[in-house]
């Protein structure tokens, strides 16, 4: 018997829910498919464009300190996403354990996610607090020895690693926002953040408005801030509105063992996955420092500019993952394939604006980040090449939502370690021995195509499992 099958037959038996009371049904089973995407959505898409905004802002300011200041942020960039992975992904577990527990009706589980995962939060925190304080000097040491970069590099990477309990916090408290339908309280409290991100950028960087001039440092008090802000802000929403979870600081202090296995089941396969992408990046300034720090400076400017079409998109799939593990617990198949069409067409579309835009002004974007002619010659071509694969991208991420929402990340896990680890570096490597940086930059398409390869071979199986069997 399929599994989805067994779980639904599990809680229907074992439910504590008394049998004559009646249930209203979530909007995630009931609203129209395409307008419940586009509601679901919209706003967590347009919070995550403002967060790219706000990444893309604090790197041109930054970038007007000096080209040295913008290669000290950009090798610290992988450990600072590995905290984003293990926030993230750990979210993702919460979300799909939440989700499905409130498809299924099963209350007392979904408020076992939500205190759980706030325990979790605070632990993952403090594992990073504690690299902040003995680990960042010799992370970028392992990259250069470039004296002012490597000075520039841990200033900026201690500050954010040190005080990272508001990054931890905002994500799981919006992740338990969106996983009961409520995105736009989610975009409120990661708009907030954004915006306060982006005000204090040039007041602590330049020393404005009578704050101290604090240069790379001062972008990092401003990520911080900015979080932490909204991490509180997040808080308030979920203990104001969202009345389906229940938050209890003796169930936070008391954690279940049975809980966490089941939301890092998920999230584990989730933080591995998106922690690849911290390794490919740290790989990737390896080879490119063999060239040049200009060539590792573009790479890092690519990785800002290109989450102006991704997020919006990962954004997306933000918003789809309950809406599928929600119907797949209702046994709704119609809406699942509904769901899966849509979601396709849209991020294909986003994509598309993104490969167009790349490719017609690439001077323009790296102008931004005050680039020189080296920089401006050397990330034209970066950025030409590597937009080519952003529409086959758009059709993976939109795909790979349904590993996550069936609790089957690990197929996740292992499309990310074929793109990124397994093809991506040794391509990028064999192309950086013919002594031309821009023959690097076409690993990039060639890695996305076997990703999608992986991709669509996962997703029939996983289809044929639990969708196709759906009466």
């Amino acid at each position: 018997m399929q599994e989805s099958k067994q779980l639904v037959q599990e809680n229907n038996q074992d439910s504590n829910q008394p049998v004559n009371q009646p249930m209203k049904e979530n909007k995630m089973g009931t609203m129209d498919v395409k307008k419940l995407i586009i509601t679901m959505s919209l706003p967590i898409m347009i919070s995550m464009l403002v967060q790219a905004l706000y990444n893309v802002v604090d790197s041109i300011f930054v970038a007007q300190i000096g080209e040295n200041a913008l290669t000290a942020v950009s090798l610290a960039f992988p450990l600072q996403n590995m905290m984003i992975a293990v926030s993230t992904g750990t979210g993702v577990g919460i979300n799909a354990m939440l989700s499905r527990a409130l498809g299924e009706k099963k209350f007392d589980r979904s408020d076992a996610a939500a205190n759980n995962g706030v325990f979790l939060a605070f632990c993952s925190a403090l594992v990073f607090v504690l690299i902040g304080i003995f680990g960042t000097d010799p992370f970028i040491h392992t990259q250069t020895n470039a004296k002012e970069i490597v000075r520039l590099g841990d200033s900026y990477l201690s500050i954010v690693c040190c005080f990272c309990f508001g990054l931890f916090f905002q994500v799981t408290f919006e992740r338990l926002l969106q996983a009961t339908g409520r995105t736009m309280l989610s975009m409120i409290s990661q708009l907030c953040g954004a915006l306060i991100n982006i005000i204090l950028d040039p007041i602590m960087i330049f020393g404005l408005l009578g704050c101290p001039k604090m240069g790379v440092a001062g972008a990092a008090y401003a990520t911080v801030i900015g979080q932490t802000i909204a991490a509180i802000i997040a808080l308030i929403l979920n203990v104001k509105l969202n009345k389906e979870l229940h938050f209890s600081l003796s169930c936070v202090l008391h954690p279940e063992l049975k809980v966490i296995g089941r939301i890092y089941a998920v999230g584990i396969p989730s933080i591995l996955m998106m922690s690849i992408g911290s390794v490919m990046t740290y790989l990737m300034n390896r080879i490119l420092l063999g060239f040049s720090t200009t060539a590792a400076a573009v790479f890092g400017v690519y990785f800002k500019l290109q989450s102006f079409f991704f997020m919006p998109v990962f954004g997306m799939n933000n918003g789809l993952i309950p809406i599928l593990a929600y119907n797949l617990g209702a046994q709704k198949k119609k809406r699942i394939d509904e769901a899966l069409r849509f979601a396709i067409f849209l991020a294909f579309c986003i994509m598309a604006v993104g490969t167009l835009t790349f490719e017609l002004v690439p001077g323009l974007l790296l102008k931004l980040f005050n680039a020189s002619d080296d920089m401006t010659t050397i990330g034209t071509a970066a950025l030409r090449i590597i937009a080519i694969h952003f529409p086959l991208a758009a059709v993976g991420i939109a795909l790979g939502s349904v590993f996550q929402a069936f609790s089957r990340s690990i197929y996740s896990l292992m499309v990310s370690l074929g793109r990124q680890l397994v093809i991506l570096i040794p391509v990028a490597w064999l192309l950086s021995l013919t002594g031309e940086v821009t023959n690097v930059w076409w690993s990039f398409p060639i890695a996305e195509v076997v990703s999608l390869a992986l991709t669509l071979t996962f997703f029939r199986k996983i289809y044929r499992e639990d969708v196709a069997t759906i009466e």
